[in-house]
């Protein structure tokens, strides 16, 4: 027997289950997980200038720099000014889903691929944005990789104004929905990496990107 199923073994005992009782016990399993009741929430305003707002000044809040444009097209002179602002490179990974942008009018050139460790500035599109807390909502798959986000120094992610939720909760429910089964990978991103471990001073770039730029679409 290895450790693995001495350990599942005891706890199999320890709540009485066995071969006889594991399909009920699996029913009222999946029952609770179906009664998704959301615990207390916040105060949200629903309407999407609203949601947008909110999410806005939410990320402000957690370090992100946030700036709207109107539509995609305005999106490569966006990250442009805002790299040159910077004193970043014009060099960058992208997700496949923007590579298609005119990165080249705006003086940028891009890959579509993973992040390598010599990549300075990752592009991303986010599956959808929680207002309720400044949060991106990641996910990973062939096309959306995670290490453009989390490896480059600086993260700049194209929010669309219609894939922002009020809540957490809305978030699970869209990816539910939207992909069926979730991905191997799932990441909420607040605002740049940090860590307060050291005398509890807060360190930005601790264990990922230094920056979170937000670019929202509004069409």
């Amino acid at each position: 027997m290895s450790s693995r199923e001495d350990i599942l073994g005891r706890v199999r005992a320890a709540l009485h289950r066995n071969a006889g009782n594991a399909a009920v016990a699996r029913e009222v399993m999946m029952a609770a997980l179906a009664n998704r009741t959301p615990g207390p929430q916040p105060a949200v305003a629903c309407e999407p200038q609203a949601l947008l707002e909110r999410f806005r000044v939410k990320s402000e809040q957690a370090s992100s720099t946030v700036e709207v444009v109107a539509t995609d097209a305005e999106v490569p002179a966006a990250i442009a000014k805002y790299l040159a602002a910077m004193k970043l490179p014009t060099t960058a990974v992208v997700w496949a889903s923007l590579v298609a942008l005119d990165w080249a009018a705006a003086g940028l050139k891009v890959e579509a691929r993973g992040a390598r460790d010599a990549d300075l500035v990752g592009i991303t599109g986010c599956f959808c944005a929680v207002a309720e807390t400044g949060t991106l909502m990641m996910t990973s798959s062939p096309d959306t990789p995670a290490a453009v986000s989390l490896l480059p120094e600086t993260h700049i992610a194209v929010v669309r104004a219609a894939r922002i939720v009020p809540y957490m909760e809305d978030a699970w429910n869209l990816a539910r929905a939207a992909l069926g089964s979730l991905p191997r990978a799932v990441n909420f991103i607040s605002g740049p990496s940090r860590t307060g471990d050291i005398e509890q001073t807060i360190v930005l770039g601790a264990h990922g990107p230094y920056r979170v730029h937000l670019v929202i679409v509004e069409d």
